[in-house]
């Protein structure tokens, strides 16, 4: 338990519609809960600060984490993007220059208030997480600790943009999600009668994110701009950074503890794309954590956060491809790099992995074209763990791969950190991409994916300045693959998966690539981390605790389909996503809100010029006579030469439609 309970039992005051003036007289919508004589006692502040709705979508969440730091001593914060939820103004794009500004005004508001000491840190999920960092880069006086979960340092290759020089179809999702967000009103009973108004200017100056996105496909300012990575010194404040396994994020954490010189901490467990105390599990009481890490820093208590492993890790056992409940233990190191950790080396020989020290040399050229097909099952690459976004039996795809297998293991190995594939490698075109994928294999030949890379082979030598290959010239490239923690137990065997496409992943070359490895010169490096008794002395970290969330009523329960069709009389192939919210009443707002999502994935013929993607988002508000719905559709195809978007926007107020728009943009490729 948290040395500060002792407001467990007191029901925090929650402040609703408090209006942030802003230097520019832009006036930003916040909920805040306050410890129940925080007016008399002043207390340290949590700011999160993201577009997502504080007054209903994150309404339940927010309740849940804030009234929790409520009760042990803290004002929550929760603060509406300009342009979002009821703040005024319109949101351009993310991490703009005028956000983070806002945030600094945000911060000292909050600093200045007479339920505050004057000591703010930031707390955040995925965008919160990404400008906690960003303002704490900044250095403002009155931010005093971060805890930044599922985030990133580097916005163009660790983010759901460029991975590995790659176009992600994440670049898609995120945007046509943003372009949803954006088409939704504000609140009548918060802002009054400018609702429609203010509802019109953000319909109309919003804009398509996902042109300016694809507008930027290289590693130029747009992408350097909030990207951490680019002076790591800047950061001043102590940072908790945390992912999950199954998550998009999880480098960003062992970058922050390699490089980051104030006070860091790493903890990652087998979680997706959530908060680590709501699932799906093993969870743990991570609000505790939270507040153990600023009681250290914004109360000056000493809670023990210091003495303990700078890095947690759920070390995952060998399981089932599509469990959202991963077996495993707790590991952890004092430092990163970790000297506890060697790398273990095997060579690449025809259809084998072979232990360095074993290996005889046998040069042999191997050859892959992949279909299309490949990538059908890996899943998103920002996955929220639930079974439906993971990815599936890696038997399915390794048809269309390069396989490369370990004998049955003799024992245990364990990995913890980045695994590297070294290739000698040569493409028969000028633009060519390479998928990497690591794969636990089970006595009944079960394929589970453990971790994966890809790599946009013009940018082998960086992402700035690509430059195309020359057909069949020879290159020596690494393809770094995501980190992770991992034991495959002695019977299995380990297999490196090498393809030539990873859709619907990521976008594929202009056109059909053939590679050649030349296996004397490819290497599998693994992270080795041998068990250390020390793990079992590990405090234990408990199980997902939080607030009540407001009474609601469901309506109609969220609806989660993910399906791979295969027409045979025309070769047409799609994944066809179905990721619909729960429709929900919440009843101290009168109010029913409402999210649905579909998105598709196709090509015909294994011919790259049929790739398309396409994501639809509808949303829903209604209370009494007041109903309005949105859609948006966005649609992603291409040439050889060209990204095609088209896209739509409308809405309705009751039956009628007081809002219309359509994009039709054409942007060059530029060596993706």
């Amino acid at each position: 338990m948290s040395t500060q309970q002792k407001q467990i039992d007191r029901d925090p005051e929650v402040l609703e519609d408090v209006w942030i003036p802003l230097a520019d007289g832009t006036r930003l919508a916040a909920r805040i809960w306050l410890p129940a004589d925080a007016e008399q006692n002043p207390v340290p502040a949590i700011l999160e600060y993201i577009p997502y709705r504080q007054r209903d979508h994150k309404l339940g969440r927010d309740t849940q984490n804030y009234g929790y730091f409520a009760r042990n001593g803290y004002a929550g914060v929760r603060v509406d993007l300009r342009g979002s939820g009821d703040s005024e103004g319109i949101l351009r794009d993310e991490y703009l220059q005028q956000e983070l500004d806002d945030g600094l005004d945000v911060l000292r508001w909050i600093a200045a208030q007479p339920w505050c000491t004057g000591k703010v840190g930031m707390f955040g999920l995925s965008w919160g997480g990404f400008n906690g960092l960003q303002l704490a880069a900044l250095q403002p006086p009155e931010l005093g600790a971060v805890i930044s979960v599922c985030s990133s340092d580097s916005r163009y290759t660790d983010d759901v943009h460029y991975m590995g020089g790659c176009l992600l179809t994440d670049n898609l999702s995120w945007a046509s999600t943003m372009f949803g967000f954006n088409s939704c009103p504000p609140d009548p009973e918060i802002v009054g009668e400018k609702w429609r108004e203010m509802w019109l200017e953000r319909l109309e100056g919003s804009g398509l994110w996902l042109k300016n996105w694809l507008e930027h496909q290289h590693h130029d300012d747009f992408w350097k701009h909030g990207s951490v990575c680019e002076d790591y010194s800047a950061i001043k404040v102590p940072v908790l950074a945390v992912s999950g396994w199954a998550d998009g994020y999880t480098n960003t954490v062992f970058r922050l503890l390699e490089n980051l010189q104030a006070p860091c901490k790493g903890l990652v467990g087998p979680w997706g794309h959530k908060y680590p105390h709501m699932g799906p599990g093993p969870t743990i009481n991570f609000l505790d954590e939270c507040v153990r890490w600023l009681d250290k820093w914004l109360k000056g208590i000493d809670t023990g956060v210091t003495e303990e492993p700078k890095l947690r890790a759920w070390m995952q056992n060998s399981s089932n491809p599509l469990t959202t409940n991963h077996p495993g233990r707790w590991v952890g190191e004092d430092c990163w790099p970790a000297a506890t950790i060697k790398n273990r080396i095997f060579d690449l020989t025809s259809g084998m992995l072979v232990d360095v020290d074993k290996a005889v040399a046998m040069p042999t050229e191997l050859t892959i074209q992949s279909p299309l097909s490949v990538g059908l099952f890996a899943g998103k690459w920002c996955s929220y763990a639930e079974s439906t976004d993971l990815p599936w039996d890696q038997r399915e795809e390794d048809g269309g791969a390069l396989v490369f297998d370990t004998a049955p293991l003799e024992e245990d190995i364990e990995i913890l950190g980045g695994v590297e594939v070294e290739l000698d490698i040569s493409a028969d075109k000028p633009i060519a991409m390479v998928a990497v994928r690591l794969t636990d294999i089970a006595p009944n030949d079960r394929a589970t994916r453990v971790t994966f890379g890809v790599l946009n082979l013009t940018h082998r030598d960086g992402h700035d300045a690509p430059q195309e290959l020359v057909p069949g010239q020879r290159y020596r490239v690494k393809v770094r693959l995501n980190d992770i923690a991992q034991r495959f137990p002695a019977g299995n065997r380990i297999r490196l998966a090498i393809s030539s496409s990873y859709w619907p992943l990521a976008w594929p070359a202009p056109e059909p690539a053939r590679l050649t490895l030349y296996t004397a010169g490819c290497k599998l490096i693994l992270p080795e981390r041998k068990p250390r008794p020390e793990d079992t002395q590990l405090r234990q970290l408990g199980i997902g605790v939080a607030d009540p969330p407001p009474p609601s009523t469901l309506l109609k329960p969220a609806e989660r389909h993910w399906t791979v069709s295969h027409n045979l009389a025309n070769n047409h192939v799609a994944l066809n996503v179905i990721s619909n919210d729960a429709r929900i009443l919440l009843h101290d707002l009168n109010l029913t809100i409402g999210r649905d999502v579909s998105e598709h994935f196709s090509y015909c013929n294994d011919r790259y010029g049929t790739v398309r993607a396409e994501a639809v988002h509808e949303r829903h508000f209604k209370r009494n006579d007041w109903s309005i719905y949105t859609k948006t559709k966005t649609t992603l195809t291409s040439t050889r030469t060209h990204f095609v978007i088209r896209a739509m926007l409308d809405a309705y107020e009751g039956d009628i439609r007081v809002f219309s728009k359509s994009w039709d943009e054409s942007i060059p490729r530029q060596l993706v």
